[in-house]
């Protein structure tokens, strides 16, 4: 306003000059303003306090603009679709536990909503991310006690920024790079090797010393039980609250006694028992196991004795006709001599008799016979078919944990940073991963067509009865069962099979452990999840679930956000008092059902409850790529598969709803048409 008052007064030859002065360079000092005005009575038939008048205007409107164009840029920047290489984080769980009004954190600061007791650990804002696909792109780099997360700052308004977000539970070492001689561009830094098959380098300027700082909050963070820390999991649940409804509440998922009376135990030939509630019989079996009913609790207590940790046969899984079983177990500790046991025998032979459909039974050994044999130098071995009458026993050639950590190195090296075309059919196929699945499927399916078409009862195990019997296990129950191939059914097959029974997930995965080359590290629960896709993708409509929920277990396998898959055993965890300590990763995923749903699925129908076969041949068996190479940009599938997904569930409800109603009307026209004819004289 006083500007227009200020050319009211002025003559029309000084407008162009007066013009000009609305265009200078911001005024930064009242100093400066009052030399202005100045010279703008010197130049202009101006009183001096309207000139001073007008340029203190000036001064106020040029030291507001920055900062609203400033807010204007950002707010431009965190609308636009980042190009990013971040594990999808949920806002919705998040949203309730902000720290930016607790923190004073802006969200142009830090672009992603905390999760409940995430905090701020360490921020630099001269890092130099380089981006393998796009080459060095200079930003902000913050550490919190949950996540590591970049965003670069583009040099374009019109370039979208890049997005690097890892849980630093993904994290399986941290390395320093360069030295205080190193020269060269981007040559002093910190390399990071992550779980998920990326490789992630910072660089940092060596006259800034922000290089250790970084690297001590990563150490403490990452790898929190290396230094007598705790894993964020316990944070974050501290910080929700209270816990969550029970309909809600994802640790009542799976209760023990209720899945065995879903499979029809007890019955005449199997009980439940609590023998391990104390975890005294066996510290790696479930505290409720499903045992042949003509075994006594001390009978159970002699076999144990004789198997790998104790590891007795326990039930999995009955079918419901024909009664046949699926137990799973350790192998027997016959040795080089070929010890036999009484109680054992016995034992195999109850499990046998309880099926009246068939009078043989089936050992499914997951081991290479030749890895069998070897292991009687080590006390263990397998089950003699002179010793175990009516048995057969049945390799299924599954290498072990040391030789899957080889393959999926291999594949790591054919998927990122960059992929050969020219290499890459043989770089997969020279890393053996698509066999070792082939095998595992193949091991399934045998078990299966015992169980199905033969109606004969199943033994499982490979050594100790923990990784690879599993898998079996599990996938044939998958492959059995239409229950397991729902949404909370599928929960419910993890939290027994793999849970319950004793897969050793810290040692694993290595949660917040910083000893990356342990030889027990193994992708077993990975292969798993790999093979439950490959049957996915054979038949389309068999499972109530998508890739999107497949890949978030995953992801969460890794960050050490939930409870689920922390600890060892269940004696561990009710140890750690987790189900009270920490939130399930079953409560994240069933709060928002939507997102991994399959729309293809029968709601209705009756298709989804017949047993499935996949084909095991590495004619049809192919590489998860939206798994191991989602990281690079070429491999991503341009369209938004997840958000057409969500639209084909809106789309089969509102139809769904409509064959409901259409049902209605015409029963209720065939009701009025009956009720006519009855009314009628002629009746």
């Amino acid at each position: 306003m006083s500007s227009v008052i200020i050319l009211l007064h002025c003559s029309s030859s000084c407008l162009p000059l007066l013009y000009l002065l609305c265009f200078i360079k911001p005024i930064h000092s009242k100093i400066v303003s009052y030399i202005w005005a100045w010279v703008l009575s010197v130049v202009l038939p101006l009183p001096p306090l309207l000139c001073i008048a007008f340029v203190l205007h000036k001064f106020e409107m040029n030291t507001i603009e920055p900062l609203e164009s400033s807010t204007k840029l950002t707010d431009k920047v965190t609308s636009k679709n980042a190009s990013t290489i971040s594990l999808d984080t949920d806002s919705k769980s998040s949203s309730g536990g902000s720290k930016q009004g607790a923190e004073g954190v802006s969200p142009r600061d830090t672009p992603f909503v905390y999760l409940d007791g995430e905090e701020d650990q360490d921020q630099k804002n001269d890092v130099t991310y380089v981006c393998p696909y796009r080459g060095p792109v200079f930003g902000a780099l913050t550490i919190t006690n949950y996540r590591l997360y970049f965003r670069s700052l583009p040099m374009r308004d019109q370039e979208p920024p890049v997005v690097v977000d890892v849980p630093l539970g993904v994290i399986a070492r941290v390395e320093k790079i360069g030295g205080a001689t190193s020269r060269g561009e981007n040559s002093y830094g910190i390399e990071i090797f992550c779980k998920d098959m990326r490789n992630l380098r910072f660089a940092h300027k060596q006259q800034n010393h922000s290089r250790r700082t970084v690297f001590e909050k990563l150490q403490s963070y990452a790898f929190p039980l290396s230094f007598s820390g705790r894993l964020f999991a316990f944070a974050h649940s501290a910080a929700t609250g209270s816990p969550p409804i029970a309909t809600d509440n994802g640790w009542a998922v799976y209760e023990p006694l209720a899945e065995l009376r879903r499979l029809g135990v007890p019955n005449d030939m199997w009980r439940a028992t609590k023998i391990n509630e104390a975890y005294a019989v066996c510290d790696s079996y479930p505290a409720v196991w499903a045992v042949p009913k003509a075994a006594s609790d001390e009978f159970l207590r002699r076999v144990a004795q004789f198997r790998s940790r104790c590891r007795l046969p326990v039930l999995s899984w009955m079918h419901p006709r024909s009664q046949a079983t699926i137990t799973r177990c350790s192998q027997p500790l016959v040795g080089v001599g070929g010890k036999r046991n009484a109680d054992d025998e016995l034992y195999i032979s109850f499990i046998m008799e309880a099926n009246a459909q068939s009078d043989k039974l089936a050992i499914m050994d997951a081991r290479p016979s030749a890895n069998a044999i070897a292991n009687k130098a080590k006390g263990g071995g397998y089950e003699s078919e002179e010793a175990y009458k009516n048995v057969e026993i049945h390799f299924l050639d599954i290498h072990n944990i040391h030789v899957m950590r080889e393959s999926l190195r291999k594949v790591k090296e054919a998927c990122y940073p960059t992929i050969d075309d020219s290499k890459w059919l043989s770089s997969i196929d020279n890393s053996l991963w698509l066999k070792h699945i082939k095998c595992i499927l193949a091991g399934a399916v045998r078990i299966v067509d015992k169980v199905e078409t033969m109606s004969t009862s199943v033994v499982v195990h490979c050594s100790d009865g923990w990784d690879r019997t599993a898998q079996l296990t599990a996938l044939a129950m998958l492959l059995l069962d239409p229950y397991y191939r729902t949404l909370r059914g599928f929960e419910v097959l993890i939290e027994k099979e793999w849970l319950s029974f004793g897969h050793k997930f810290q040692q694993r995965i290595g949660h917040g452990d910083n000893r990356h080359s342990d030889a027990d590290r193994s992708p077993v629960f990975l292969q798993f999840i790999d093979c439950v896709w490959q049957v996915s993708e054979q038949f389309k409509n068999a499972f109530e679930f998508n890739e999107h929920f497949l890949i978030t277990i995953i992801d969460h396998l890794y960050s050490c956000r939930f409870g689920t898959f922390l600890c060892n055993t269940e004696a561990e965890r009710v140890g750690e008092d987790l189900k009270h300590k920490t939130v399930s990763l079953w409560t994240h995923i069933n709060g928002s059902l939507d997102q991994y749903l399959n729309p293809l699925y029968p709601s209705f129908s009756q298709g989804a409850k017949n047993v499935i076969r996949p084909v095991a041949s590495m004619r049809i068996v192919k590489l998860w790529k939206g798994l191991y190479c989602r990281w690079n940009p070429s491999m991503r599938p341009q369209n938004k598969i997840y958000q057409r997904t969500r639209e084909l569930l809106a789309l089969q409800e509102q139809l769904v709803k409509q064959v409901r109603d259409m049902r209605l009307r015409a029963q209720t026209r065939q009701l009025a048409q009956s009720l006519t004819r009855l009314a009628s004289p002629m009746h």
